[in-house]
């Protein structure tokens, strides 16, 4: 991960969000990211996390926000709410350390979308739909990483 800040995982989040140009500041700190989730994340983030390939259709559907409300957000010019910009951020979270772990955006969607025995059989990316479930799957990862470095 090519990152130049004091919080990398901050950074990469940013960055996935489309940066400046998508969320119309500058996010340097953890602190920074939850003041745009208070602020409210406009919706061309998502266009830039679709480009990206991080997260398809029906993904952002299931996980972050429903087609029709996104269409009748898209025609009223609305950001997401509070509750959509936090799932936005936490699903973009866990592919930005999962990216870090594996080395690579395709190993990396790959292991979050197999069922893991670890998580009775159901998929990382299932879990991280909830704070609790993101921070489950964020230290599996964590354990990845330090066999993998030991």
């Amino acid at each position: 991960m090519t990152v130049h800040s004091r919080e990398p995982v901050v950074r990469a989040v940013y960055e996935k969000l489309g940066g400046r140009s998508a969320v119309g500041v500058e996010v340097t700190s953890a602190a920074d990211l939850a003041r745009i989730v208070s602020h409210r994340i406009p919706l061309r983030a998502l266009t830039h996390i679709q480009r990206q390939g991080l997260f398809s259709d029906a993904e952002i559907q299931r996980f972050i926000i429903p087609a029709r409300t996104r269409r009748h957000r898209e025609q009223k010019k609305e950001p997401l709410t509070i509750e959509e910009s936090d799932r936005l951020v936490r699903m973009a979270r866990v592919q930005a350390i999962a990216e870090d772990v594996f080395g690579d955006s395709t190993r990396a969607n790959q292991w979050l979308r197999e069922p893991l025995g670890e998580l009775s059989g159901t998929a990382p990316l299932e879990w991280a739909r909830t704070e609790a479930g993101a921070r489950l799957v964020e230290g599996i990862l964590a354990k990845i990483d330090w066999g993998a470095a030991a």
